[in-house]
């Protein structure tokens, strides 16, 4: 069955691909416009994104009722056009999508798979900024899994995109779900800031990435409002309500410093009061500011799929896990996506290692920090025990298997990566490469290729053959400066 959908999406899109070039052809009106592409052509995740134009913001609105599984919501995107388009998308596996204005202008519209393709009343000429107005409806009893997983006939989706809580809700966006919540451009390529207005009843609270501006009372009902200025992924912004207590500390250099824990689980404050320490280390481990003026955690009531997210501003773990001082390294493992992940985000998929090998590097120094490890044997165990296994499970570090392994697939060998590069060029200069990188590359996407051009400018040398060995291929490469350790073979099946 998960075959036969498949090959249904592809020909409904590359039909609809078909009827917008005829549209195209036929439009003297239009001249040069063309439609915007139905993808951006990533290789694991070959119907996400959208191409014509590049989004600049988000304002998303939800009206939250605890009786219902529905909420009334709507997106504005801002926008500007990269070229002339008489139509172009956005993903979206919302509900139903009510309105669609562009420029204040009613614009016909249609929902193909999991395509929502807009066409104005008149062309947009390039370099245009417009917006796009959407009424919709969001369903939260409704969790499609990713199109690209391509899971067998009746397995669910094992991360539903909203985790329900006895009062409320928080997104589980990653990799490619948060266009079940707002239609977007939900591709990290396309980066943009981001105003969520919540409206929940008065006893509710609302929390969602970024600084809070304001809450506007309305007879038993209040709106929060959060923004979110720095350009960030959609598919790692947080959205939540529930009843929550604040845990509030004095950050360092004036950063805000405000996590939630729910009302019933006092015990996960212990983890929020975490954060602050985390913080100053990981500052000065990496050596820059940290990236937001705010964070904290978030604690939500469930089990929150058995996973912790790197959403932005306010990463999100289940309060059982926040409670457990065995997870201090995994609060520091969310911690370092802010700055590789979120800040600077992948260019494709197939470049998670940089956000994933990151996270696993630096908790792994906060291992050995708070000594729970040696960092030296924690990178021994990775190379030994488990890498063959992990290249022979899902692929290569930065050209894996499948769509899902973007979740977890290159942990393990992105951080034996950075490892090895810094046992090849030395600490000072792998210090070099790492600021460097992020100085060039926040607030933007980057690939593999741009890691390794950073690398081979900083350090003056040829890394070619390095990187080919550590990320492209199918067994592990020596280790720099350990002959001694010796992969052991993945297990034969």
């Amino acid at each position: 069955m998960a075959n036969g959908n498949r090959a249904g999406r592809v020909a409904a899109l590359a039909g609809l691909t078909a009827l917008l070039v005829a549209g195209a052809a036929g439009s003297a009106e239009a001249g040069a416009a063309t439609p915007g592409a139905l993808s951006v052509g990533d290789r694991l995740y070959p119907d996400l994104g959208n191409g014509g134009y590049d989004a600049r913001s988000y304002d998303v609105s939800f009206d939250y009722r605890p009786e219902v599984t529905t909420m009334d919501a709507s997106v504005t995107m801002r926008a500007v056009a990269t070229q002339s388009m008489l139509r172009f998308s956005l993903d979206s596996a919302v509900r139903q999508v009510r309105s669609v204005l562009v420029d204040g202008r009613p614009a016909a519209f249609e929902v193909t798979g999991e395509k929502l393709v807009i066409t104005p009343d008149r062309a947009l000429a390039r370099g245009r900024e417009f917006t796009v107005a959407i009424g919709y409806v969001a369903d939260r009893s409704l969790s499609p899994a990713s199109p690209a997983w391509k899971l067998p006939p009746g397995i669910k989706n094992p991360f539903p995109v909203w985790q329900n809580t006895p009062d409320g809700f928080a997104l589980l966006s990653q990799p490619d779900r948060a266009h079940v919540a707002f239609p977007s451009n939900d591709h990290p390529s396309d980066k943009a800031t981001f105003t969520f207005r919540v409206t929940t009843p008065a006893d509710v609270d609302a929390v969602a990435s970024g600084t809070l501006t304001g809450k506007d009372r309305h007879g038993d009902r209040v709106t929060t409002v959060y923004r979110l200025a720095q350009p960030t992924p959609t598919d790692v912004v947080q959205i939540a309500v529930g009843r929550f207590t604040e845990v509030d500390q004095a950050g360092p250099h004036g950063l805000t410093v405000r996590s939630y824990v729910p009302d019933d689980r006092p015990d996960a404050a212990v983890g929020a009061r975490r954060t602050l320490e985390q913080l100053v280390w990981l500052e000065g481990e990496i050596g820059r500011p940290f990236p937001y003026p705010t964070y904290g955690v978030l604690g939500v009531d469930s089990e929150y799929g058995g996973v912790a997210l790197e959403t932005a501003t306010l990463p999100t773990f289940s309060a059982a896990f926040l409670h457990d001082p065995r997870e201090a390294a995994t609060q520091v493992h969310e911690m370092v996506h802010q700055y590789f992940g979120d800040t600077v985000a992948v260019r494709s998929w197939d470049d998670m290692w940089l956000s994933e090998g990151h996270a696993v590097y630096y908790q792994s120094l906060y291992q050995d920090h708070i000594g729970e490890k040696p960092f030296e044997t924690g990178m021994k165990e990775r190379y030994v025990d488990v890498n063959n296994q992990q290249l022979e499970q899902e692929g290569p570090v930065a050209h894996l298997n499948s769509a899902s392994g973007v979740l977890s697939g290159s942990d393990n060998g992105g951080a034996l990566t950075l490892y090895a590069l810094r046992n090849l060029v030395g600490q000072n200069t792998f210090t070099r490469i790492e600021q460097t990188f992020y100085d060039t590359f926040r607030g933007r996407s980057a690939s593999t290729q741009d890691y390794i051009a950073v690398a081979e400018r900083v350090s003056g040398r040829d890394l070619a053959g390095f990187f080919q060995g550590w990320l492209y291929r199918a067994t592990t490469p020596p280790m720099p400066g350990r002959p001694d350790w010796h992969a052991k073979p993945a297990p034969a099946n």
